[in-house]
């Protein structure tokens, strides 16, 4: 009889249970001796049946366990295991690790299994010297430690190391991305007459990201109560083909978490404009005989999506307009936090605000809000000084 591969395992009789026992080496200990799996049955055939079964339930087996290192294991999990599991965007995130921080690095060609709490110390303590911002490396730890609890549960490494190490706490003090309400009325006024008027005003009174508004859909707006719904949100991703070369397309896709869907008030004043442009958009598809039905309540002029990244080029042009210097202009997402700021301002609580915007957390609501608190405090000091 020909000898088994490296990884398929042994089978032989095991006379003491007057049975055949197959072994298979399913991981490496602390001290690099290996772990083996035992599987029984009255036959060869029977015990070579439990051993594939398992062996394709979990395809890495011992060949792999000694060859793989921290890079090709990071890949195989990521293409064959992580990216069944989650979204396009998801994936592209966890590609964009692995590729500019786990390929080529300092830990890439560590054998999976003897990789160590130093190893990955040593590499993130090297990038922070070298001016890696502290939270891109809490995202490479936080995606490693992800596919290293994958080879832990599999019994292919001892332990993940990645739950142990120490990352700083950044201390630098966080930039405020909001308008002031004098600058947030010299915005409405610098963007009237743009084409992307009506959706940066939308925005700024709904709190809405940017995936979600360039996804609004005239489905999605109730007319008789005044209130939207947001039901997805478009994102210009990365997209894979099956032999790993990128392509970028424009996708809907749901919301991240179940708060994301949720029912926001609209103004009176973005109601009626909602109305006029609807009226418009309807006058311009009868005149397009070509016109893309999405739906769309914001789209380009054949009703195809808008790019995400020319909306965000748009609204920093718009800062130009106004004379904000560009290293205090705001992003996009700062008219979500402007209108957060404005609730807060006027006292609405943050578990409404955290609903009305979505928050999967209210720690996320509580941030911004203790920063419109800071200012605060300074008028309090005043009201103070008036009193005593």
């Amino acid at each position: 009889m020909s000898k088994r591969a490296n990884g398929e395992g042994s089978i032989t009789f095991y006379s003491s249970r007057n049975c055949y026992r197959g072994q298979l080496t399913i991981g490496i200990d602390e001290k690099g001796k290996a772990k083996r799996k035992s599987f029984y049955g009255k036959t060869k055939k029977e015990v070579k049946e439990k051993m594939d079964n398992y062996k394709l339930l979990n395809p890495i087996g011992a060949a792999a366990i000694n060859e793989y290192t921290v890079a090709t294991w990071f890949n195989y999990w990521m293409w064959n295991i992580k990216k069944r599991d989650i979204k396009p965007t998801t994936f592209a995130r966890y590609e964009s690790v692995y590729r500019t921080h786990i390929e080529g690095s300092e830990i890439a060609n560590i054998p999976l299994y003897k990789l160590k709490l130093n190893n990955i110390q040593a590499y993130y303590n090297k990038l922070l010297d070298s001016g890696t911002p502290i939270a891109t490396i809490k995202q490479i730890n936080s995606k490693l430690k992800t596919c290293l609890d994958s080879a832990e549960k599999n019994n292919y490494i001892e332990k993940n190391y990645c739950k142990l190490v120490e990352i700083p706490t950044d201390t630098k003090d966080k930039k405020i991305e909001v308008f002031s309400m004098d600058q947030q009325k010299q915005f409405a006024e610098a963007v009237k007459g743009h084409k992307l008027e009506l959706l940066f005003l939308t925005a700024l009174c709904t709190g809405l990201r940017i995936g979600e508004i360039s996804g609004l859909k005239w489905s999605d707006i109730d007319f008789d109560n005044h209130t939207l719904t947001v039901n997805r949100t478009v994102e210009r991703v990365a997209l894979f083909d099956k032999d790993g070369k990128r392509h970028y397309e424009t996708i809907e896709q749901t919301p991240k978490t179940s708060n994301g869907f949720r029912t926001v008030p609209i103004v009176s004043y973005i109601f009626n404009s909602l109305l006029e442009h609807k009226v418009q958009q309807d006058a311009i598809k009868r005149e397009i005989p070509n016109f893309n039905e999405y739906d769309l309540v914001f789209c380009d002029k054949k009703g195809y999506y808008l790019n995400p990244n020319s909306i965000g080029g748009a609204f920093h042009r718009i800062q130009n307009k106004m004379n904000i210097p560009k290293d205090e202009h705001i992003k996009f997402h700062g008219l979500r936090k402007t209108f957060a700021t404005r609730l807060f301002e006027k006292g609405v609580p943050p578990k409404t605000v955290q609903t009305l915007l979505g928050h999967s957390d209210i720690e996320i609501t509580l941030n911004i809000y203790t920063q419109v608190m800071e200012n605060k405090k300074v008028e309090a000091i005043n009201e103070l000084e008036s009193i005593f």
